[in-house]
């Protein structure tokens, strides 16, 4: 820690008062500015949306991302980014030291996921969009090419498609050796059958710990930051009963609010480095 002079202090730091200081004040201990989180930056930032940043009491973005242990100098591949909520905070994340490829099926997403990073090139001049077309072509980059592959609330759509396995082999694959698989999915009960993933949007955080490690992927952490107990996860809609989708409309809308977003488990794997 550097010692300074008060007044010499209070001129880097723009502290106000008077500029003289007596001779016993000489030497006085300045502490540091404490480091800014740039991932608290990306979350604060304006280029979010109000809808989105109102949903962060559900989705809690800071504490995922830092529990994944992605760093604004890494090279990220985002896997179905929907209509770029995590993208609103990656994009601005590692638009300067790191990059950002966002994996992005054909179909309903596609264009408008395009045409809404056009809308602020500022921001997402620098997303990389890579197309896929599942089932038959999954391909996330170059092989070991990736720090980290990303993922939010998508397992369950590639076991309705029939093709999960191949999704987690390919950012297998995409990952450098070393390189971590960070996904967060809507938890299922404990032995629910993985035949009612396609309908009710949950899946048991066994099936998907299974898919990783057939892949090749080591589980090395689970987190509960995003877990809410209030899901029970037996709605009339699914997943989509609860917040924000009320697929319901009115129908009891006061009781799904009060549970909020669904039950969901964060979890982080490695590649192994050999």
């Amino acid at each position: 820690m550097r010692i300074l002079p008060v007044f010499v202090a209070c001129a880097a730091l723009g502290c106000g008062g008077a500029t003289q200081t007596s001779a016993s004040n000489v030497g006085t201990t300045v502490a540091a500015a404490p480091a800014v989180n740039p991932i608290t930056v990306a979350v604060d930032g304006p280029q979010r949306s109000p809808e989105n940043k109102a949903r962060d009491t559900y989705r809690h973005p800071e504490a995922t991302l830092e529990f994944i242990g992605l760093t604004p100098t890494q090279h990220v591949v985002e896997l179905s980014p929907g209509k770029g909520w995590y993208t609103e905070i990656l994009a601005p994340l590692l638009r300067d030291n790191g990059s950002l490829t966002a994996a992005v099926p054909t179909g309903n997403y596609l264009q408008p996921y395009k045409d809404w990073l056009a809308t602020q090139p500022a921001v997402y001049d620098k997303v990389v969009v890579q197309e896929l077309t599942p089932p038959e072509q999954i391909s996330f980059g170059p092989d070991a090419s990736a720090d980290v592959v990303v993922t939010f609330r998508n397992v369950h759509n590639w076991v309705k498609g029939g093709y999960a396995p191949k999704v987690f082999a390919s950012a297998f694959a995409v990952l450098k050796p070393g390189g971590i698989l960070g996904l967060e999915e809507h938890r299922a009960q404990p032995g629910t059958p993985a035949a009612q993933a396609p309908d009710s949007g949950y899946v048991t955080e066994e099936s998907v710990i299974a898919l990783a490690t057939a892949a090749g992927f080591v589980l090395e952490g689970k987190s509960e930051i995003n877990a809410n107990p209030k899901d029970t996860t037996d709605h009339p809609k699914g997943v989509w009963t609860l917040p924000p989708s009320y697929a319901l409309g009115d129908q009891d809308r006061e009781k799904y609010a009060a549970i909020g977003e669904s039950d969901r488990m964060t979890l982080r794997f490695k590649k192994p480095a050999q």
